[in-house]
């Protein structure tokens, strides 16, 4: 799978950079076209001065005057032309040796170097253009083009320097790409080792995470998917230790009364049922509690909202958990705006609150104080419930909304499960802020849209 795979980035790396490579070729056809192009209408232009030269000598002489068209002949071939004067009855009135044979030697070799050109070069066919005066004909100018030797060295450097660019870049094209595809594909085959290494039930494996990009960000993610995964495993086999010893508590406390009372060794009086039935009752919390939970878990199904005046809400819990705290001398108060009127499930939001408190009294100690406020913030109601208890260590916060994670000894932790089940449902969410020793403050928002709506000013 990873060959084929880094086989394919190899070749959609390779492709690209040939594609690039082919794009420089084109260019550079292009440019050498345009180039040529450019010459070569210079070169026209250049036949059309001399033209115009020509039929000015011409005029002025009032014939062919040898001496002055061989000057227009030289000066042509300094401007890379080769031009042939022809009169109108076809008879050679000077050409491009006549002209040089004029001049003296050193004259004859400086034209020729400036010219760019031999004496004896082959330059082709020529082009005739036709002389005019007054609008008649007195001749035929024939021409020929002189390459100009400074084009073929730009074509000859222009063709070097592809063929080494096609070389150098394509040979460095074919190692970036064998290097990036490697690279590429190094950390997908290391997440397939790993996701075969979970597959197979091991939970220990992470990947190298190693710059931004997005394979990193998926590296990362699938690192705190095993973390997460690795958690809920660990939390499984407590969750599924602690009913085991809940339930079996219970269940070896009843078997053994049972027993005894079978074999006539504990006498079957009131006090022995009373205490069978204490333990009873302790199973049957064990399974409406997990009962309870599932239920929660499915509330987002059931939710049947109305509108809730907080303030009469939270202080009808507030009033009845006051009068049972009386003997502990525990503070309990309530806080929050009169026309604070949201729309929630009174039974769930009783139930939320509810067991913030009685975790909330389970952390005070006597003369302790807990608080209930409730008010609207950033188009959301806030209700908070805090206390001055024993707080919860840093290390713990992370799992206290996990299943049967017990905080007290008593009890089988899934009070807060419930409570985020049930925040959850409301669309809402919960955060939680605690120092170890000073206290812990549980804050629930609910958000004021269309499923929850608040009214008031807080």
């Amino acid at each position: 799978m990873f060959k084929g795979l880094w086989l394919r980035f190899f070749l959609l790396l390779l492709t690209v950079s040939l594609l690039g490579l082919s794009s420089a070729l084109i260019i550079r056809e292009l440019s050498i076209r345009d180039f040529r192009e450019y010459l070569e209408a210079e070169l026209e232009d250049r036949v059309y001065w001399v033209m115009a030269d020509i039929e000015g000598t011409y005029e002025r002489y009032s014939g062919w005057n040898e001496e002055a068209i061989a000057y227009n002949v030289i000066r042509a071939l300094i401007l890379g032309l080769d031009i042939r004067i022809i009169d109108k009855d076809s008879g050679l009135v000077m050409d491009r040796k006549m002209a040089l044979n004029r001049l003296s030697p050193l004259m004859k070799r400086r034209v020729l170097g400036l010219a760019r050109d031999e004496e004896d070069r082959d330059m082709g066919e020529s082009l005739s253009y036709p002389l005019f005066l007054g609008g008649k004909e007195i001749g035929t100018a024939e021409v020929r083009f002189i390459r100009p030797e400074r084009e073929d060295i730009f074509i000859k450097r222009t063709n070097r320097f592809l063929i080494t660019a096609l070389i150098g870049l394509g040979s460095l094209s074919i190692l970036l790409s064998i290097l990036f595809a490697k690279k590429l594909i190094a950390p997908i085959k290391n997440l397939a080792l790993a996701a075969e290494a979970v597959k197979k039930g091991d939970l220990t494996v992470s990947v190298p995470v190693a710059g931004s990009h997005e394979i990193a960000s998926l590296s990362e993610t699938f690192n705190n998917m095993i973390k997460s995964l690795k958690l809920q495993e660990d939390l499984r086999k407590k969750l599924i230790s602690n009913i085991a010893h809940e339930l079996r508590t219970p269940v070896s406390a009843m078997r053994g009364e049972l027993e005894g009372m079978i074999d006539g060794l504990i006498p079957a009086d009131r006090s022995q049922l009373q205490s069978l039935y204490e333990e009873i009752r302790r199973l049957s919390s064990i399974v409406e509690g997990i009962e309870e939970f599932t239920m929660a878990q499915a509330s987002v199904l059931n939710l049947k909202k109305q509108p809730v005046h907080l303030k009469a809400f939270l202080d009808n819990i507030t009033e009845l958990y006051k009068k049972r705290l009386q003997g502990r001398r525990i503070n309990i108060e309530s806080q929050c705006n009169e026309k604070l009127i949201i729309e929630a499930d009174p039974e769930k939001l009783s139930r939320i609150v509810i067991n913030l408190l009685s975790n909330a009294i389970k952390a005070v100690k006597e003369n302790g104080m807990i608080w209930i406020k409730a008010e609207e913030t950033g188009g959301e109601v806030l209700i908070e419930i805090g206390d001055n208890g024993c707080g919860i260590k840093e290390e713990e916060i992370p799992f206290i909304f996990e299943r049967f994670y017990k905080r007290f000894d008593e009890g089988i932790g899934l009070g807060l499960s419930i409570v985020k089940e049930l925040v959850d449902a409301h669309k809402g969410r919960i955060e939680v802020e605690s120092e170890y020793g000073k206290g812990t403050v549980f804050r629930i928002y609910l958000q004021c849209d269309s499923t929850i709506a608040c009214r008031g000013n807080s």
